[in-house]
């Protein structure tokens, strides 16, 4: 999976500005030094995050990012996907044309992969991390598992 600091970055941003949600509009700068990450990489991924309406900038004094969603319909995926990171553990990136512009043997089980990561990131919201998140600093058992379960095939029908 091609899952880069982009995608990362933008997600732990995000969880820290959830965590900060109702308090007033949050500086970059303060994510930044809480978080590690280059003010000048989050303002990219800010730029994009706010052009595809999941943070609101506000400007002058007092001003920085809060939340433009409710974070309970917020998923990680869309998070992921709105700073242009692809979920795909493909060679071809989904074209299909792996070796010799053939599909490659091993096509479709990477094909499958991208599918349940994406259905996965898809049922994690950014209100369950920040809750999650909030239960650890409180010493509290998360109140949802975030952990996959490894699941056996189910049998295959003759």
């Amino acid at each position: 999976m091609r899952l880069t600091t982009k995608g990362r970055f933008a997600v732990t941003a995000m969880v820290d500005l959830g965590l900060r949600h109702g308090s007033g509009p949050v500086t970059l700068a303060e994510i930044s030094g809480r978080q590690k990450i280059s003010l000048s990489y989050l303002e990219q991924l800010f730029g994009k995050l706010r052009r595809r309406q999941i943070v609101d900038s506000v400007r002058g004094p007092g001003g920085g990012y809060c939340l433009a969603r409710d974070m309970a319909t917020l998923t990680v995926s869309e998070i992921i996907l709105a700073v242009d990171e692809p979920i795909d553990a493909t060679q071809c990136g989904g074209k299909e044309n792996c070796k010799d512009e053939e599909k490659c043997l091993t096509h479709d089980l990477w094909a499958n992969l991208n599918q349940r990561i994406f259905d996965y990131l898809g049922s994690v919201t950014l209100r369950q991390l920040v809750e999650n998140q909030r239960a650890k600093e409180a010493g509290i058992a998360p109140m949802h598992d975030m952990r996959l379960v490894a699941r056996r095939p189910s049998a295959v029908a003759a």
